[in-house]
Order: C-alpha cells, then structure tokens, then sequence
C-alpha cells in the first residue's frame, strides 16, 4: 500500500457520463490516500515496536553478564564485578550517546567512519528512528559487557571506566560502520561496489561484536597477566573456580532469552513481504525471523551437548560451568548467520563452536593466559568460527532474501556459492583483529604505564568488594560484628589506586 496512488483524473472515465463523476473521483482517491497513509503510519509503527521490544531484550543481557560474571567470580570480588557491569551500560550510554552512534550510523558518510548525528542531533531522519539509536546502543554495551569478565579479579575499578568509554564511544562503532553502515566499504548493503561482489555478512555480529568484545579482552588480560595463584611454581594451571554455579546458570538463561532479541531483532523490522519466493503470502521476514530463532536456538543446544559430552571425556566430570560456557559458544558462533543458513547447519555450527572453545581453553592455560570468564576464548574463538562457518554454509535462497537488489551475489561455499564469500569474511576477521588490538592494545598498556590498570598483591589477596567497595557482598555476620570486619580487614579503607 506504501507505493499505491489513486488519480481521480484516470479514475473519472470509468464513473461515466454522471455530473459528479468528477467530485465522485476526488472523493474516492481521498479516501484511499487516507487509508494508503494509515497503513504506511501503522507499518513504522509495528515496525518500531518490534524494534523497540527487541533493544528491551538485548538490553536484558546486561542482568545476564551481571550474574554470569558474579557466579564465575570468587565471592570476595562479587559486589566488584556486578558493579562494573551496571557501569559499562551508564558509561556505554553516554559515550555512544554523544559519538559512538554518529561515528557508526552517521550517513552520509565515507566508508570507514560515519561523521552525522553527534549527540543525536538531527535525529530522528529518514535513515532511522529512535528505536534504532537503541538498539544499536544495546550492542555496544554488550562488547564492553564481554571485555569486563575476562579482566576480573585483579583491575582497578577506574580502568572500566576508560576502557569501556573509548570501546563504546570509538573502537566498537567504527567496526559496526565498516559491516553495518549503508556507507561501509565492507558492507552487504553498501550503495555500489560490494567487496568480492559480497560484502561480509555479519548479519547479528559474530565479528561486530563478540570479536570486538573478545579481543579487547584478551588484550586486557595479557596486558595484566593472570591472576595471583593461576599458576603454580611449575607453570600448571590451579583452578579458581566461581563461588556461584546458580549464579551462572541464572546468567546463562538471562543470556539466551536475550540472545532472541540479538538475532532475530537484527532484522530491524518485521512487516515486510519477500517477492518472487516459492511460497504464499503467508511467508515474509517474519517466516526468515522465527527461522533465525530456530537456528539460535540448535546452534546454542549443540553445542551445549557437545560440551557437555566432550569435557566429560576429557575431564571424568559432568560440569556445568563448561556447559553454560560452550551453550554461549555455540550462540556467540551463530551470531554471524544466524539468518541465512538452515537449521541443519547450524548442528554443525553448535559442534564445532564446542570443540573451537574446549581447544582455546587448552591453548589458554599453555601460555599462561588467564580469563576467569573464558570470554576471549569463547566470543573471539567462537565468533571467528561463526564468521568462516557463515561463508561456508550461507544458503542462496536466504542471502538473496535479506540483501536483495543484487543477483548472483556469492553465498556459502559449501552451498555452491564459491569462495569470495570466504575471502571477504577472512579480511573481516584480520581487520578486526588488526584495528582492536592496536587500539585497545594501547589502551591498556598506557593504563598499566600510569598505573591505572591492575590492583595491588594485598588487594588482590583481600578482594577487590573490602579493599574497593566498602565490604563484602555477603553477609556472613550479624550487622553489629560490621566494625569487627574492618579491622579484620586493614587494606580495607586503603585506596585500591594508590596502593
């Protein structure tokens, strides 16, 4: 109806000879742009409902990160974690608000930073609404969310804020308009040359955002170095495990049930109908969105089995922190293709996630790197995984009805599609890597020359809730004893920045 228009000029001869076929003919082609625009109005709407919804589930997330983090952490460090979590959002918010939305969404722009829409301003446009600002402020701050867990227990608390201000405000929104901006140069839907007549199709961003988020992390923990007692005298690994599995498991369903906002909200919109298809009108992007969450749904409880089978081979125990954690794979992996690839395939994607994430762990603790969270190890690995597993099993079908407008546009490789799908998404995956690591790389090493990044030993040894936040997360006591645990605590009034 967006495109129907009613002329009472060609309308008039088909009324007759009649005195008012004239007044007839206006009064008929009136009524329809009456209900022409209703329908237009009732469309935006429904479409930025769906939008809006989605953002609210992606926003959920946070609480899931919140208690993922909480559970995998010791308990001395729970009120430390959960904190920097509530602040990735606030800080996210601000930041994004004044430059990370204009630098990534800013059209018209060049191909590798956006330059409109500073603080908002001239926003609402014809390129998006307010739905739209957050939704993609959700994704930003869950890259910062997926940095903080893999720095736990040992970073002073400043560090979170500078980190995560210059990783929502710049690193993370000049990624998303690389792949996600009309104007990007590696973009699907760029306007004019596609990179290998493809661009990279990160649909819900497998590279966008768990590598981003991954990465930056990994630099974070090198930078700082493993926890005090991760390692032995001899260099072997000494686990020092979470002190709530409830709490990650509580994480963990907080995650998935968000991941429905993640995947199928990157649609955007809902009300659309696909032309030229096989089917009736009964299909349309709400058909391609109940798939995305199907292919979410299998490619997460793959590689959950897979996990969940594997490590007992390897370990003799039936754990389900290594379950949670290869679920997150296995949704981390998806991410990417979520949208163009059959439910069959996304098996294979969950399988393999598991077994990206039980190798990452292994190669983790031969160097010596230590992540309390496995977060580089699960969104980096397994969100590289997801963007290779994209371009071998993109369907045609499906590519060509979520990027239309440009026939014989390269799908998966393994599908028939051949291999500049591939080479576009190794480029995403070395560019990536390339610009995160020189950008927040250097953020943390100047953060550790001002000593500004990690905790003194006796804080560490104390925890980061008595030495940072004024006491412990759990009350073991009677309120009355409060003053006892400060004096059984000495660091406890000791300023964690100068210590």
């Amino acid at each position: 109806m967006a495109g129907f228009t009613c002329s009472a000029a060609d309308l008039r001869p088909l009324l007759g000879t009649a005195a008012n076929a004239t007044a007839a003919a206006e009064y008929i082609c009136n009524g329809f742009d009456t209900v022409s625009n209703k329908l237009v109005a009732a469309t935006y709407a429904i479409d930025n409902t769906y939008l809006l919804f989605s953002a609210y589930l992606v926003f959920s997330m946070q609480l899931g990160f919140a208690m993922l983090c909480a559970g995998s952490v010791r308990a001395k460090n729970t009120m430390n974690i959960m904190l920097t979590n509530v602040l990735d959002a606030a800080t996210g918010s601000l930041f994004y608000y004044l430059f990370g939305f204009a630098l990534a969404f800013g059209s018209p722009s060049n191909g590798f930073v956006g330059r409109h829409f500073f603080g908002l301003e001239k926003y609402p446009s014809p390129s998006g609404d307010y739905s739209f600002f957050l939704y993609q402020w959700s994704f930003a701050i869950a890259a910062a969310g997926i940095t903080s867990g893999s720095i736990a227990e040992r970073t002073q608390f400043v560090a979170y804020l500078i980190y995560s201000s210059f990783l929502t405000g710049l690193v993370y929104p000049i990624v998303s308009h690389w792949f996600w901006s009309t104007d990007g140069w590696a973009s699907p839907v760029r306007e004019g040359h596609l990179l290998f007549e493809s661009g990279v199709i990160d649909f819900a961003g497998s590279g966008v955002v768990h590598m981003v988020g991954g990465i930056a992390g990994l630099w974070g923990a090198l930078v700082e170095g493993p926890r005090m007692g991760r390692f032995d005298g001899d260099g072997k690994p000494v686990s020092l495990r979470g002190h709530s599995g409830t709490l990650v498991v509580l994480g963990t369903f907080l995650l998935w049930f968000g991941w429905y906002g993640f995947n199928p909200g990157s649609f955007l919109s809902i009300l659309k109908t696909y032309e030229h298809t096989n089917y009736s009108s009964y299909y349309g992007q709400w058909s391609a969105i109940g798939r995305t969450a199907v292919t979410t749904t299998i490619a997460g409880s793959s590689a959950a089995l897979t996990t969940l089978f594997g490590k007992r081979l390897l370990t003799g125990h039936w754990n389900v922190t290594d379950v949670c954690n290869g679920l997150l794979g296995g949704f981390a992996a998806i991410t990417g293709g979520c949208s163009v690839v059959d439910p069959w395939a996304a098996i294979i994607c969950g399988f393999i996630a598991a077994w990206v994430l039980i190798g990452c762990n292994k190669l983790a603790e031969m160097l010596k790197y230590d992540d309390p969270l496995e977060a580089a190890q699960l969104h980096g690995g397994c969100g590289a995984w997801g963007i290779i597993f994209t371009a071998l099993f993109a369907k045609k079908d499906y590519v060509n009805e979520i990027y239309p407008g440009k026939p014989g546009r390269p799908h998966g490789l393994l599908m028939g599609g051949g291999a500049r799908l591939l080479a576009a998404h190794l480029i995403q995956i070395l560019v990536v890597i390339g610009w995160v690591s020189v950008t927040m790389g250097s953020v943390f090493w100047l953060l550790k020359v001002f000593g500004l990044l990690r905790i003194s030993a006796d804080a560490e040894m104390a925890g980061l809730d008595v030495t940072s936040h004024g006491g412990l997360a759990y009350a073991y006591h009677d309120e009355n004893n409060d003053q006892s645990e400060k004096n059984s605590f000495p660091i406890a009034n000791m300023d964690s920045s100068n210590a």
